[in-house]
């Protein structure tokens, strides 16, 4: 593997632009929904794509092909285009100024196989594979998307963005950028037409709270985080097929046949407390985010966009969790995500109007997000699938020590698996790559590591 945490690139970029949709839009006030505007999801979320260079780019400016995709495609997402507001009670609603999104084209003086064999996070340079642009990284009053498009010496090109979460999930930014990489290959209107319907996920009237959220009840947050900020390092672990399946292996038979999500959630979390060396008495949660759209009934309409998501939480103690086998943190985690329902949804809705759209409880959490199923490294814009596609960085600027990805990859060896990043303290990391490499030892668990 190739030392990409050394790796130091010169990168040109020309003035900033905003993108605006091709066609005049709707001015309109468009509100977001009680799951939408929470605390929790208040924040810019990056992501980025390699794309290797290929024949079918060979005569294109395939930064010109993607500039005018996106301003096609934002004539059908014009609020992408708008600014949020707050209202009384925190409310956001977005103006659909049509003022358009933020864009930077730029040129590094780097190739695609410098970055070596392992690209996943943390990215070596990522502040200069996506300038921050002063003005664009709040929540309010400001582009809701920021991208940069930026083409490398070996004829391949990196595509980063930062995308206000409070507008849409994984598979909300998914369906968009999809509607891009159709108008980059010369349709006229996206295959699934967008649909904003954010009333769907609304309170009640009168609100009234009918089921248990440990991801928001419980411990307060004043002792912060378990996690020292001043010493965190990350890793990012490749699980494949061979992995996966020794992790089965120490599960009785009746649990083997758990997704690998459940599988996977279920062991880290487990061995990231014992290398944490939690009090015995603290609680612990996994926070799995589940995408709810298919528990309402009838389904949520495809083309919704926004936040269809919950955030299921598995509570123990450190000790329980510790002491007992795996199958017991799997349980748990299983358990967590079927509590999600159409009821529990709206209880949510109904609990962020009663008490303010609160943060959930970070101290003592791991929170897990699978967006293997999103869709991101299927996108092809016309030169072909990224060699990868996901989450730029663990958590954003919200919750980095606490949240971690699941992202599908391909190795250099061809093996399909999961790239899991991880932030934890130096000597903490240390622990739970011998306790993996021991459990995995006929397979050792693959990593990279830089501060």
């Amino acid at each position: 593997m190739a030392p990409t945490n050394s790796l130091v690139f010169t990168v040109r970029r020309r003035e900033p632009e905003l993108i605006a949709p091709a066609k005049a839009t709707y001015r309109e006030y468009k509100p977001l929904s009680d799951i939408d505007d929470q605390e929790t999801l208040r924040f810019q979320f990056p992501a980025i794509s390699f794309f290797p260079c290929t024949p079918s780019m060979e005569g294109k400016d395939p930064v010109k092909v993607f500039r005018e995709a996106l301003a096609k495609a934002l004539v059908f997402y014009y609020p992408f285009a708008g600014r949020l507001r707050e209202g009384p009670d925190r409310k956001l609603t977005v103006d659909c100024t049509g003022e358009g999104i933020m864009f930077i084209e730029a040129d590094a003086d780097v190739t695609l196989d410098q970055f070596g064999d392992a690209l996943y996070p943390p990215f070596p340079c990522f502040e200069e594979l996506l300038y921050d642009v002063p003005g664009c990284s709040g929540v309010l009053n400001c582009p809701l998307l920021l991208i940069q498009a930026t083409r490398l010496k070996c004829g391949g090109l990196i595509f980063a963005l930062r995308f206000n979460h409070t507008m849409s999930d994984a598979y909300g930014l998914a369906q968009f950028l999809t509607a891009v990489s159709e108008m980059a290959h010369g349709e006229s209107v996206p295959s699934v037409m967008p649909i904003w319907e954010r009333h769907l996920f609304n309170a009640r009237y009168p609100p009234r709270v009918t089921c248990t959220h440990h991801e928001y009840e419980g411990v307060a947050n004043t002792e912060g985080t378990i996690i020292p900020l001043d010493d965190i390092v990350q890793r990012s672990f490749f699980f494949g097929p061979s992995e996966i399946s020794t992790i089965r292996s120490f599960l009785p038979h009746s649990l083997r046949q758990s997704s690998t999500f459940e599988v996977l959630t279920a062991f880290l979390w487990r061995y990231r407390t014992i290398a944490l060396d939690v009090d015995p008495n603290k609680e612990v949660r996994a926070i799995s985010i589940v995408n709810a759209r298919s528990r309402f009934n009838p389904p949520i309409p495809m083309g919704f966009y926004g936040n269809g998501i919950a955030f299921s939480t598995a509570l123990t103690t450190a000790r329980k969790l510790c002491q007992n086998p795996l199958a017991y943190a799997l349980e748990l985690v299983k358990q967590a995500k079927a509590d999600i329902t159409e009821e529990y949804m709206k209880s949510v809705a109904d609990l962020m109007v009663i008490r303010g759209r609160p943060l959930f409880i970070l101290d003592g959490a791991f929170l897990v997000s699978d967006v293997t199923r999103a869709g991101f490294i299927d996108l092809d814009f016309g030169w072909g699938r990224a060699a990868y596609a996901g989450v730029a960085a663990i958590g954003g600027e919200l919750m980095p020590w606490i949240m971690s990805f699941f992202v599908r990859f391909k190795n250099k060896r061809g093996e399909d698996g999961i790239v899991v990043p991880i932030c934890l303290p130096t000597l903490a990391m240390d622990k739970l790559v011998k306790q993996l490499d021991n459990m995995l030892k006929e397979q050792p668990i693959r990593s990279n590591c830089r501060l």
